[in-house]
């Protein structure tokens, strides 16, 4: 699945890894069911809600996707954690080159076992990556009932929010 990414993005959102959608039509976040484009939209990162074809749109707003794993499963959960500290150390190396202000890992349990933080919240983190500050986000998946397409929204836009300060 290829990566929608530029040098010096504002904010790199990074998923937990393709689907089979995804995988299939070459779009990120391509199932239906799937939050982050709408989550996107309402939280003001996007003048209108995107669809997953024009996913490319997103350099003009200085954002970009990639994935902590390449490999496309039908749930996350088919990921072993020795994927998720592979794919951690590779997102690194990537983050280190292309230098973005934000790194939003969309998923605390993607998150805590790709860099072994076990204690991460949903929020900013302490730790950075080369320059770059790093932010965890929910997952947007529509199995993460957890989280409303609202307050979904809400959290993405309090990332927006600091990344506009910045």
């Amino acid at each position: 699945m290829p990566d929608v990414v530029a040098d010096g993005l504002r904010v790199l959102f990074c998923g937990i890894n393709p689907g089979l959608m995804t995988a299939a039509t070459g779009h990120h976040f391509a199932r239906p069911g799937n939050r982050f484009w709408p989550a996107l939209h309402r939280s003001g990162f996007t003048p209108r809600r995107l669809p997953p074809e024009e996913q490319h749109e997103l350099l003009s707003y200085g954002l970009g996707i990639t994935n902590v794993v390449a490999r496309a499963t039908a749930r996350a959960d088919e990921l072993s954690a020795g994927e998720y500290r592979e794919g951690g150390r590779e997102l690194a190396v990537k983050v280190g080159r292309l230098r973005p202000r934000w790194l939003a890992v969309l998923g605390v349990t993607a998150y805590r076992t790709a860099f072994d933080d076990r204690t991460a919240k949903v929020g900013p983190q302490v730790r950075t990556i080369g320059e770059s500050r790093v932010w965890v986000l929910p997952n947007p998946s529509g199995l993460n009932a957890h989280w409303t397409p609202a307050t979904l929204a809400e959290e993405f836009a309090r990332l927006r929010e600091a990344a506009e300060r910045e």
